[in-house]
């Protein structure tokens, strides 16, 4: 049986092929013949990997008169990103990023969470600061939805879910971060009822109030991985 590590390294290997060959739309039309001499592998085991690969989740096949076309999916993709982000780290040193958002009202979620002591001493603790109670929530525009991407793809730090009688708290992934100055965290939560493209910060202070902001302004915050 192939180890899990092995898997991985040779996926890939073959998910680089096949994006090399159309970075841009991910499609491609491909026999396993073709595979087996790029990778310098036989039909059989170029053929055996692409079943891999799609019993795994990372291409779609579609058989059609003229060829075999290869689509790689969005967790391919995912596994391709991944590593380039190993990379980069690797050879730019990356630390931060810059991520630029709209200011906008919540639905009182942030306070609620971040006033629970489950969560608030973990803030202490990891963060090294008290929270204040609220979130400052910024909407993402669509360019910069690659950030948050970025960042779902990073360890960040883990704050732990707990249970108390009447309910299970979900974990929060946190990642410190600056805003004009001031000190914070963008927090990810489990479960939350914010779309992807919605970014929360929490931080000592009162974010809106310190820096006067309102809903419509935009405003950087600088996230440190």
């Amino acid at each position: 049986m192939i180890s899990e590590k092995l898997l991985d390294t040779e996926m890939l290997s073959i998910l680089k092929q096949l994006a090399l060959m159309d970075a841009h739309k991910r499609v491609v039309k491909l026999s396993s013949k073709e595979l087996g001499e790029r990778i310098d592998q036989s039909f059989q085991t170029a053929a055996r990997k692409l079943k891999e690969l799609e019993e795994n989740g990372y291409i779609l096949r579609t058989l059609e008169k003229d060829g075999q076309y290869i689509v790689i999916t969005e967790e391919g993709e995912k596994l391709l990103y991944r590593e380039y982000l190993d990379y980069k780290r690797i050879f730019e040193g990356v630390e931060e990023i810059f991520i630029r958002g709209k200011v906008m009202s919540g639905v009182g979620e942030g306070r609620y969470y971040v006033s629970l002591e489950g969560y608030r001493k973990q803030f202490r603790e990891k963060l090294g600061f008290d929270p204040y109670p609220g979130t400052l929530n910024l909407k993402l525009p669509k360019e910069q939805a690659y950030l948050r991407r970025r960042i779902d793809e990073e360890e960040g730090i883990m704050i732990h879910g707990f249970k108390t009688e009447d309910r299970t708290f979900g974990e929060v992934k946190a990642f410190k971060c600056r805003v004009r100055g001031f000190e914070g965290a963008v927090v990810l939560p489990q479960r939350t009822h914010y779309p992807k493209d919605v970014l929360e910060v929490i931080s000592p202070v009162k974010l809106r109030d310190k820096m006067s902001l309102k809903d419509g302004d935009f405003i950087e915050v600088e996230v440190f991985l």
